[in-house]
């Protein structure tokens, strides 16, 4: 993998970036004056809440961790999912507590890449209490090929296509 110039903070860097998601699928395709309107959404870094007329969707960020079968690496995603009002009420109540360790059930949030997203893909969201954002881990029971792909593995050149795919985005609209 070539050098990459990093979009966040402008440096090069030799190590694979993370395929990012500045925000959950439900919020980015928002248009922009609900964004703009504070009473119907709210984005943070680590959290998102949707206040629809019939119900609140609320959102985390966390990483999930792809295996490449014939490299030592993984291919990050900092991706959303999404959780129940209990789950995102403790979750946000415990977010500075480097100790707290929960498992809760969320939805992934965001579309990925390479892949048809006709249904939600399930998700255990694992807080290790290590003041690091949640791993998410699909369910190995749900039939998609994304689920497939996270247990089995894929490339190295699968992945070094994805990242060279996600950073022509980036720097090319």
């Amino acid at each position: 993998m070539a050098k990459y110039t990093c979009t966040c903070c402008g440096k090069e860097h030799d190590e694979w970036p993370a395929l990012g998601f500045i925000a959950p699928d439900d919020y980015a395709q928002l248009p922009e004056e609900k964004k703009a309107d504070e009473t119907y959404c709210e984005l943070t870094h680590d959290f998102c809440t949707v206040n629809h007329p019939d119900q609140t969707d609320r959102f985390v960020r966390g990483v999930l961790f792809q295996k490449i079968t014939d490299h030592c690496d993984t291919l990050d995603y900092g991706v959303w999912t999404s959780l129940s009002e209990k789950s995102f009420k403790d979750y946000y109540d415990n977010f500075n507590n480097p100790e707290h360790e929960a498992v809760y059930f969320g939805w992934l949030s965001n579309d990925l890449a390479d892949y048809t997203f006709e249904s939600c893909i399930p998700l255990n969201v694992v807080c290790a209490g290590d003041g690091k954002r949640p791993e998410f881990i699909p369910h190995e029971s749900h039939d998609h090929p994304f689920v497939r792909d996270y247990y089995n593995g894929i490339t190295k050149a699968e992945a070094e296509r994805r990242i060279a795919d996600m950073l022509a985005k980036t720097t090319h609209g």
